[in-house]
């Protein structure tokens, strides 16, 4: 068996449930399998940058972290090395120190980098790919957008702290006779919204890839009303998106109130108020969905891509990046990784089971 010398492990972007049982599982392989060392990097980039925030991590320092959520590394989304923002005489400018991290690699004796991230995070690794930097990337983010996996370890668990609110939701919805709007996580594809409304019951369910119309969302809680249903579910992605020529919108979109920035959540609930004269109460769960400790299936999908991570770096079989395909860890370039979201497909079978059953989308 081959051995190893220092592994950079980096991790960027949001945190997602997981992200410690990927830490671990690359920390203990790389002593245990390969007789190698972990460097971690602070801050995500930033530990490349700067040495200083970065440290060795040795099995007995990642004890414990398994049922964590977050990232004891620390995480930013604003660590770009290639577009990195310094302060220079008393503004805020935009250096490339590429080459300062990769000089620094070279300085630390570290061989390979591992890198744990979403989109963003995965085409920096990419094009530090590109100027020679060896390493292997690990997919994460909560919203399950990345096209060269089957699922991404975080997306288990935010549908699980979305259903729960789902299910609280529904007896103070039902108590009061309510509708109960629940904006949650999807700024491009609405995975978390349409899996988490299935799983917790929800009557209408609005995401970026179906456009939805108002007068539609407004009639569909008058035919519940009118059937003898006192409450309402509707669960937002917060990227999805207004029809052009919705009517209800055109009329208010002016008003001064819409004219600042608000979520969509919120902004529905004064609409579907307003124009519907229903009694709406809204909820954001926000970063709720990132937290809390990774569900079984995310701890156990976070160790294997972890593992097989750094049996990739031993390989020298760089340039890729470990992803989920048939049940089975694989893998893919990091060309074939980024760049391409995986969005909803309208005619899914996961949209037509939810039409099935009588959930909404707001477009017919």
């Amino acid at each position: 068996m081959s051995t190893l010398g220092t592994i950079g492990l980096v991790n960027g972007g949001g945190d997602a449930p997981g992200l410690n049982a990927v830490i671990r599982a690359v920390v203990r392989t790389t002593y245990n399998r390969y007789g190698g060392k972990v460097f971690g990097s602070f801050g995500g980039y930033d530990g490349l940058i700067w040495p200083e925030k970065g440290k060795e991590f040795t099995p007995f320092m990642v004890r414990g972290i398994l049922p964590r959520g977050g990232t004891i590394l620390g995480t930013t989304n604003r660590g770009n090395p290639f577009r990195y923002k310094v302060m220079e005489g008393g503004k805020v400018v935009e250096r490339d120190f590429s080459q300062v991290a990769i000089d620094n690699m070279q300085k630390l004796g570290i061989e390979a980098l591992v890198v744990v991230g979403g989109d963003g995070t995965l085409t920096i690794a990419r094009d530090l790919q590109r100027r020679g930097v060896p390493l292997v990337g690990v997919p994460k983010t909560i919203d399950n957008d990345l096209s060269a996996t089957e699922v991404t370890f975080g997306f288990d668990t935010a549908l699980h702290t979305v259903t729960d609110a789902i299910d609280k939701l529904h007896t103070t919805a039902e108590s009061h006779g309510r509708v109960m709007i629940l904006e949650v996580m999807g700024r491009d594809a609405g995975w978390i919204a349409l899996e988490g409304g299935i799983a917790g019951g929800a009557d209408i369910i609005l995401i970026p890839e179906i456009p939805f119309r108002l007068d539609i969302v407004l009639r569909t809680l008058e035919r519940r009303k009118a059937a003898g249903s006192r409450f309402s579910i509707v669960v937002v992605a917060e990227g999805c998106k207004v029809q052009n020529d919705d009517p209800i919108w055109l009329a208010h979109k002016h008003a001064p109130q819409f004219l600042e920035k608000t979520s969509i959540g919120n902004l529905l609930g004064v609409l579907i108020s307003r124009a519907g004269n229903q009694d709406v109460r809204v909820t954001v769960l926000g970063h709720l969905q990132r937290g809390g400790s990774p569900s079984p299936f995310d701890r156990l999908l976070s160790t294997r891509l972890g593992v097989a991570a750094v049996d990739l770096v031993a390989e020298k079989q760089f340039g890729r990046m470990v992803c989920l395909r048939g049940g089975t860890i694989s893998s893919c370039t990091l060309d074939e990784a980024v760049g391409r979201l995986k969005m909803v497909p309208p005619e899914c079978d996961t949209v037509r089971a939810a039409r099935g059953i009588g959930i909404a989308f707001g477009d017919e």
